[in-house]
């Protein structure tokens, strides 16, 4: 009954094409229209010119299919890769015997990396004047359009918008903005938002008196009161002339972005998602992804445990920062028997004396944490990591998750690849396959 649903090795497929390809949504459909290897890829038995959907569907898409449901294929992809399976009856088994205190747990292996970095939205840098000045042109906007509903009657409130258009022209043109000239302009800003906020608040109420409905859409409402909470939060900082504020909007259209203090050498602060991405054997997995700042380290715990319930047994091996290397977390790791790679704390003993094997196994340890720096790279120059164009919160999740997933895919494929690759090597110069050394037999 209906219209047929599209297949999701179809969605599938062109989001890992989208990803890969570094393509808008229209670009992924006109790709897959004309190239018969696409249409192959994503599960078409005959070549066609038809687009396989439309391509505002992937909105629809990106909220269906979001972070959740590709922590989930990363996980199974991740499993699958390591030849390892969660042995859920035996935990559960366990829990019933009252055997979980560590007795019978398996001994710790393998390198688990963490480290945090931050997903830009593609979004105008912004300024509290700029901020204030789009505001401003919006509610003109609601102004207008609530005026023209109930019929161009009455007097129309007055906004002053060309001379504030001119003063704020005046102002942006400027190559060096001094304090005074900036606060005089957010002060004028300011009061053209408390009394557009007034006019409007007015005007619904005359409007809904005579008219009997409310005038405005969704969207415009929407606007409207994101436009009061900036209102309020600029106010309180030029009254009190500071820089800061909790949960602070920095883009209109993309409220829930936050600024994050990160103090790199390029950008202090990034307009984006904070993740925390931790890294096994070079495929990585999303542990948390959140529009606040926050620190890090307060969730190494979380994570380790994820690896062991993935897994079935701890890192013998953590390797990260100073930012995750608290006394807290080091006695945590310590009553587990896990190692970490940070230096220990307080004075170091005179007696100690390292041989030169332990101190190269402490470098070497030290300098594999950089394969994480080198994913974040991977994500964020080839993958477009950097610069996330979706708008709403969940698209933003999902268009991240994708990313992760699509390097994971890329790593699945090219081991995989290249153990077929020397195992047939093998197999035909040495006569046979079973002269393919052990750590390559499936």
């Amino acid at each position: 009954m209906g219209r047929p649903g599209v297949s999701p090795r179809t969605v599938l497929g062109a989001l890992i094409i989208k990803h890969i390809k570094k393509l808008d949504d229209r670009g992924v459909i006109e790709e897959i229209q004309e190239n018969p290897y696409l249409q192959y890829f994503v599960g078409l038995t005959e070549f066609t010119t038809e687009p396989v959907f439309d391509p505002s569907l992937f909105v629809e898409i990106r909220k269906r299919v979001g972070k959740e449901v590709f922590d989930e294929l990363n996980e199974m992809l991740i499993e699958s890769a390591t030849m390892k399976k969660t042995k859920k009856g035996t935990k559960k088994k366990k829990k019933k015997e009252g055997q979980e205190d560590g007795e019978n747990d398996p001994p710790n292996k393998g390198k688990l990396q963490v480290d945090a970095t931050v997903a830009d939205q593609y979004i105008k840098y912004p300024t509290d004047t700029n901020l204030m000045n789009e505001g401003r042109k919006i509610l003109e906007k609601i102004i207008d359009d609530i005026y023209r509903k109930r019929g161009k009657t009455g007097v129309k409130p007055r906004t002053y918008r060309r001379k504030l258009d001119k003063e704020f022209l005046g102002f942006s043109k400027k190559r060096k903005k001094d304090k005074r000239s900036v606060r005089r302009m957010e002060r004028h800003l300011l009061d053209s938002l408390s009394r557009d906020i007034r006019h409007i608040d007015k005007m619904l109420d005359e409007f809904e008196k005579e008219k009997g409905y409310f005038p405005l859409r969704e969207k415009e409402l929407r606007y409207f009161w994101i436009i009061q909470e900036v209102y309020r939060q600029q106010k309180e900082m030029y009254d009190k002339n500071k820089k800061t504020i909790e949960d602070r909007i920095v883009n209109l259209h993309q409220p829930h972005v936050r600024p994050i203090v990160r103090g790199k050498e390029r950008s202090k602060t990034e307009f984006g998602s904070k993740i925390l991405l931790s890294l096994v054997n070079g495929y990585s997995m999303l542990n948390e992804l959140r529009w606040d700042a926050y620190n890090e380290g307060n969730f190494l715990k979380i994570v380790v445990e994820g690896y062991r319930s993935l897994f079935g047994y701890y890192p013998e091996l953590v390797q990260v920062d100073k930012i995750f290397s608290s006394r807290g977390n080091r006695q945590w790791l310590k009553e587990r028997g896990i190692r970490i790679t940070s230096a220990p704390l307080g004075r170091p003993p005179k007696k100690e004396k390292l041989s030169y094997y332990q101190k190269r196994k402490r470098k070497k340890e030290a300098t594999e944490r950089n394969a994480i720096e080198g994913k974040f790279g991977q994500a964020k120059n080839g993958y477009n990591l950097n610069r996330i164009r979706a708008r709403l919160r969940d698209t933003s999740e999902s268009w991240i998750s994708t990313i992760f997933f699509v390097l994971n895919l890329l790593r699945y494929e090219k081991d995989y690849f290249l153990s077929y690759f020397l195992r047939w090597i093998f197999g035909k110069y040495f006569g046979h396959p079973l002269a393919t050394p052990v750590y390559l037999r499936k």
